[in-house]
């Protein structure tokens, strides 16, 4: 098929509030290079992480939670190192949970081909357009809606590696979940019920508590008490995995 020369996209401009993204419908489509497809964006999800970069939160000059900025910004304040790594360049285009079908494939692609509904981890799902990476591309099982998948690929993709290839999860083991209602948080309930785990989740709330219950967690715990907690609930001899995408003192 014949791709178009510019795409309508959502541009960030720099990192700063909401008056930092910039609607243009004159942006060049980007080309797949070698082992990338280009995917025709059918839905794409906001990330903490879109939001983060947008406002500069990853800035050493920056402390507060995520959404104390979320909507003004930092007031230049992490524009020297506001990326994950340093300072980012703009424009830009954000969006890196994205959902869609490849139309087109680069050089050495073996894994998909034109056609293929797709979802994907990759930078610029704001868009008509996006390229993403084949080794970040997974086929979208039949019926699936869109939408619903690409809420899925940073949170569970991130659960499942830490489970499946850094945990090495076995069935039967206790996994212990911190910050377990957020977003990566459910997900590691989830994909532990799935490998055979028992699951006790650790949450800041009752309210929370409930939610991991929900999403099919065998206990859920607050931190008072942790150590306790965990010894009765697993006889005595603590957690053979232990999940945490808080930090800090936890």
């Amino acid at each position: 098929m014949t791709l178009p020369e510019t795409m309508k996209a959502m541009l960030l401009t720099g990192h700063g509030g909401l008056d930092k993204l910039e609607w243009r419908e004159d942006v060049a489509v980007p080309k797949p290079a070698g082992g990338e497809v280009l995917v025709r964006v059918g839905a794409a999800a906001v990330n903490n992480t879109d939001v983060n970069t947008r406002t500069g939160w990853y800035s050493k000059a920056v402390r507060g939670d995520t959404g104390s900025a979320a909507s003004e910004g930092y007031d230049g304040a992490s524009d020297a190192d506001g990326g994950w790594s340093g300072a980012l360049s703009f424009p830009r285009i954000q969006g890196a949970d994205c959902c869609g079908e490849i139309v087109a494939v680069g050089e050495g692609v073996t894994r998909f081909k034109t056609g293929d509904r797709v979802v994907t981890y990759c930078s610029g799902g704001y868009a008509e357009l996006a390229v993403g990476s084949e080794q970040t591309c997974f086929a979208l099982p039949e019926g699936m809606d869109a939408a619903d998948a690409c809420a899925m690929i940073i949170a569970w993709g991130t659960s499942h590696h830490a489970l499946k290839q850094r945990a090495n999860l076995q069935p039967g083991e206790s996994l212990v979940i911190f910050g377990a209602a957020g977003a990566t948080g459910t997900a590691a309930i989830q994909i532990g019920k799935v490998m055979g785990a028992k699951v006790i989740a650790v949450c800041s709330s009752a309210e929370k508590q409930k939610i991991a219950l929900e999403q099919g967690a065998d206990h859920a715990i607050g931190y008072d008490n942790l150590k306790e907690d965990i010894k009765a609930l697993t006889g005595g001899k603590g957690a053979d995995v232990v999940y945490d995408s808080v930090g800090g003192d936890a």
